[in-house]
């Protein structure tokens, strides 16, 4: 070892000797020693607010309002330092673990790092860019979500198309649940970077927290000119390059070479059954995999083997996957069933020639495809997923609202669908129809803030009719869902387990159809009612006394609910596990703590305002 170490030493000598004079070395040297610091430029830090929201995963609030919105997070703060459920702040859509435990939600994917905790993000544009010195972001309720800040090489703001785009990561950590719900100012120490940058990335996991996190403002703080490091920095020595000659490469490696023999087994690799050391392999990271492969050839087909890539999560990849690296793997995956994509091939990342050639050669057997907030996504990428993947099963394109209306159209070939997810996308009431005329087998629906389908009523209709088996629907924020289309839904639907209806104002309980609603639905989990203010105690006993398995339940913003009928909804529902009666006049903190008490295994929740 110590031979090595010090041959190693010698190469790195001989290389700093042909970078610079003996005399240019000593000085620098000296000047390390005796702890000399080069003069730093003098630069004013510049504090700045976000100009604009670019993009987000998720959020609360409307696309037609700015209540709740991730638009919030423009300017200056709203409501800092005062603590509390505001409107006027940015709020994701989901918190806690109980969103991951619904029948709507899929199985995890394999192989994720064990440092990739992201759930939800939001990209911010600021007016300067600058060497960022400092990063504060106000959150005014539940803070603790964040676990990632990242900065972009890209100016988001420029007229020219992005080229090299580049993602540092500033400061990670892990989710924690801070103990007060109190606002407060979250300003960690980050990591100091090569290029100025006027694009920021936040990503969040609500998992750990009791309520919804809300921020208000972002500031980004930084120089203009590019920080001098203060000492003498040591030459970085390239690994690749520590040898000119072979001949060079000879003299290092003569003294551990044992006679003129090569082997060419694998040691107690060959003693391994093959199915052994896939099993090993398996609980690799996707990098690792990658790494592994390089190391020799035995390994490298235990590496390359397509059973290996059964499934695959390029989500945590987001960042770094270009055309190449995909068009890398795309050997590796001609038995790819699952494939989760979100997040990934944004400003130019991916493209259409790269995207459609993976499906092509990856797609006959792809069951699960997962492309949330994919934004490189046209009409023609869907138009290749309804042609190369005829089994597919799920398809999820979350929030990629930049999508045309008339490319869901394509999604009505994929005749097998059971899980389908639209939420804020711009797909119109023609597509939709077409869908659920095609897709009978359809189990899992979202169509949460779909802002563009003008008549719910058909939807609903459609829905039992031709959906029959159908177990869980998102209609959150939809405008013009009645009575008459809610009614045909439960008659129809009776399998339904999940029934989302949160910020549907046309619905009124005077027409009985909440009622009807709980007789129709015994096998229902899943109740989000959310600020509907006619909701009252009759709808609320006929759920006790037909739901027994309600799990979730969500009544906020309603005046006309009393602690009695509540109380019976408690005792008749034994798996509840979540209440949120938040702003429900009649429902104040002594009536949480008491039902709180006699029901200890509920989450019974209910916001604040400071």
């Amino acid at each position: 070892m110590l031979t090595l170490l010090s041959m190693f030493y010698y190469i790195c000598l001989r290389r700093r000797s042909r970078s610079g004079t003996r005399g240019e070395a000593l000085t620098s040297r000296r000047a390390v020693e005796s702890g000399q610091r080069a003069v730093l430029p003098v630069s004013v830090e510049v504090e700045q607010y976000a100009k604009e929201v670019l993009d987000f995963s998720s959020h609360y609030g409307s696309e037609n309002s700015m209540s709740y919105t991730m638009w919030n997070l423009a300017g200056v703060p709203n409501v800092y330092p005062s603590s509390g459920d505001f409107t006027q702040t940015a709020v994701f859509r989901a918190y806690g673990k109980w969103w991951e435990q619904c029948a709507s939600a899929p199985p995890p994917f394999r192989r994720i790092p064990k440092g990739f905790y992201s759930q939800d993000y939001i990209e911010l544009g600021f007016e300067e860019p600058v060497y960022p010195t400092a990063v504060e972001v106000l959150e005014t309720y539940y803070p603790g979500a964040i676990v990632q800040i990242l900065a972009c090489s890209h100016n988001p703001f420029s007229q020219n198309p992005p080229t090299d785009v580049r993602w540092e990561v500033l400061w990670s950590g892990e989710p924690t649940k801070v103990l007060t719900p109190q606002a407060r100012q979250f300003s960690p120490n980050i990591k100091h970077i090569n290029f100025p940058t006027n694009l920021l990335r936040l990503e969040v996991n609500s998992s750990l927290l009791d309520y919804y996190t809300e921020l208000d403002a972002v500031i980004l703080r930084g120089v203009k000119e590019r920080p001098m490091l203060a000492l003498y920095k040591m030459p970085i020595i390239d690994i690749s390059d520590l040898s000119d000659s072979e001949d060079e490469l000879c003299d290092v490696g003569g003294p551990f070479r044992q006679g003129g023999d090569s082997r060419t087994g694998n040691g107690y690799f060959d003693k391994l059954p093959y199915e052994l050391i896939q099993l090993i392999l398996s609980h690799l990271t996707l990098p690792d995999l990658c790494r592994l492969a390089q190391s020799c050839k035995l390994l490298h087909q235990h590496c390359c083997d397509p059973l290996q890539y059964t499934q695959l999560s390029l989500q945590p990849y987001w960042a770094r996957l270009t055309d190449a690296s995909l068009g890398h793997l795309q050997s590796r995956c001609t038995l790819l069933q699952r494939l989760n994509l979100s997040w990934t091939g944004n400003r130019g990342a991916l493209t259409l020639n790269s995207f459609s050639s993976f499906m092509k050669a990856c797609g006959l057997s792809l069951v699960c495809l997962e492309l949330s907030c994919c934004h490189f996504l046209t009409e023609a990428c869907v138009e290749v997923i309804a042609q190369t993947c005829p089994g597919l099963q799920e398809l999820n394109l979350s929030s990629c609202d930049r999508l045309p209306p008339q490319a869901f159209t394509h999604i009505s070939k994929l005749t097998r669908l059971r899980r389908l997810v639209l939420y804020r996308t711009k797909i119109e009431q023609t597509a939709i129809l077409s869908i659920l005329t095609f897709c009978i087998e359809l189990k899992h629906l979202n169509l949460g803030s779909c802002v563009r389908i003008e008549d719910y009523d058909v939807v609903t209709s459609m829905l039992a009719a031709r959906c029959r088996s159908l177990c869980s629907l998102d209609l959150w924020r939809c405008r013009n869902l009645t009575d008459r289309g809610l009614n045909e839904l439960v008659s129809g639907c009776r399998m339904l387990e999940e029934l989302d209806l949160g910020w549907c104002p046309t619905l009124q309980s005077s027409t009985g159809c909440f009622q009807h609603l709980a007789r129709n639905l015994p096998r229902l989990r899943k109740l989000f009612l959310t600020a509907n203010r006619t909701i009252c105690d009759s709808d609320i006993e006929e759920l006790a006394a037909n739901c027994p398995s309600l799990q979730h339940l969500d009544i906020l913003g309603t005046r006309l609910v009393s602690a009695a009928s509540l109380k019976k909804l408690l005792q008749s529902c034994p798996q509840l596990v979540l209440l949120d009666v938040s702003f429900c006049s009649q429902i104040d903190m002594r009536v949480v703590q008491e039902l709180s008490g006699l029901f200890p295994n509920i989450a019974i929740k209910k916001s604040f305002t400071h």
